[in-house]
């Protein structure tokens, strides 16, 4: 489906197009700093499971997707190892047609949790390795037990002691074994960014972190691309699942809605496309792939058309004016009761 495209390559301070396309404004396709093509449209998984996520997953492989995002604390790694493998398995699929991502959990922050989790993670995916492995967030919780080990007050007990340069060159040796063949941050802040880039032997190649129409995230967003850091936008929709969320565990926040937006609204009809569309082709024109998640049919096809039309320039910055900054945030891991205490939370107080 998403063939005879071009990719963007990072190259200093510039994003250059290598090969034609009649559309030059976005790529299917990102280079990252190792010289692998990430799709820039992927798939999201978080807080789909079960029977649901299965056909989710098989409608997404079939409209064309290649691009899957997984992470061990969404406990769904087993469910996308055996949806991939029995497209390998089939022929309908090869390995090195799929990019797959996962992630690292808060409760293995450290060198012995690379090792414990990267493996497991391997194991249930059924995998010999994984395209990208991310931190999935700076802080560290308390290791050896739960995913998500809680106090009797209600709090996360954090592992205060988190030490990003022991976890990322754990990290490191898995690149260099050929069981990562790419690894990278989430939910870091650019001073954390820094110290990885300034002391690790290998470059992170790949940010994933919120980003939408009301938290645009432009300064992280220029840095990492100055250092050719591909940057991929979880929640690009607005995060519209996560009130439920919030409500189990006692958080209420209001969440926006993108798609109501009178602004989104208008261009959406003026150019024929939806709201979910329109949202999404805003990033890739920033040049930042994104990996919305849905498990409806007519939307896993959907979010995959938005490489055959263009906002145009006045459309882009009334977009673009409409950034709340560092206010649209919407996961800023309250329902992660405590985090916020921890040493390396990523998130200044409003």
């Amino acid at each position: 489906v998403l063939q005879d495209s071009y990719v963007v390559r990072p190259s200093g301070d510039l994003l250059l197009s290598i090969r034609p396309h009649p559309d030059m404004s976005v790529s299917t396709h990102l280079e990252l700093n190792t010289g692998a093509l990430m799709p820039s449209v992927g798939f999201g998984t978080w807080q789909a499971g079960g029977d649901e996520l299965e056909s989710a997953l098989n409608i997404a492989l079939e409209a064309g997707y290649r691009h899957i995002d997984t992470a061990t604390v969404y406990l769904n790694e087993e469910i996308v190892g055996k949806v991939i493998n029995e497209w390998i398995s089939s022929g309908r699929l090869s390995r090195s047609d799929l990019f797959i991502v996962t992630k690292l959990p808060p409760a293995g922050n450290s060198a012995e949790g690379v090792d414990k989790f990267l493996k497991e993670s391997l194991e249930k995916l059924n995998l010999d390795y994984i395209d990208l492995y991310l931190i999935h967030v700076p802080f560290g919780f308390k290791e050896g037990g739960e995913l998500c080990p809680m106090g009797d007050d209600g709090n996360i007990i954090l592992e205060p002691n988190t030490s990003h340069m022991s976890t990322w060159k754990a990290m490191e040796r898995y690149v260099e074994d050929g069981k990562v063949k790419a690894i990278g941050l989430s939910n870091f802040n650019q001073e954390q960014i820094d110290r990885i880039w300034n002391n690790g032997e290998i470059k992170p190649a790949n940010l994933q972190v919120e980003m939408h129409l009301f938290h645009q995230q432009k300064e992280l967003v220029q840095y990492c691309q100055s250092k050719g850091i591909v940057v991929t936008a979880y929640s690009p929709l607005g995060s519209r699942g996560l009130g439920d969320l919030l409500q189990s565990v006692g958080c209420s926040k209001e969440l926006p809605d993108l798609f109501g937006h009178p602004e989104v609204q208008k261009i959406a009809e003026s150019l024929g496309k939806s709201p979910a569309q329109i949202l999404l082709r805003f990033l890739l024109e920033k040049g930042v792939a994104v990996i919305p998640k849905s498990t409806s049919e007519g939307h896993i096809k959907s979010n995959l058309k938005i490489f055959d039309f263009e906002l145009g320039k006045a459309f882009l910055e009334t977009l673009e004016g409409l950034d709340q900054r560092d206010t649209g945030r919407i996961v800023d891991f309250s329902f992660l009761k405590g985090s916020d205490k921890h040493p390396e939370f990523p998130f200044r107080k409003l």
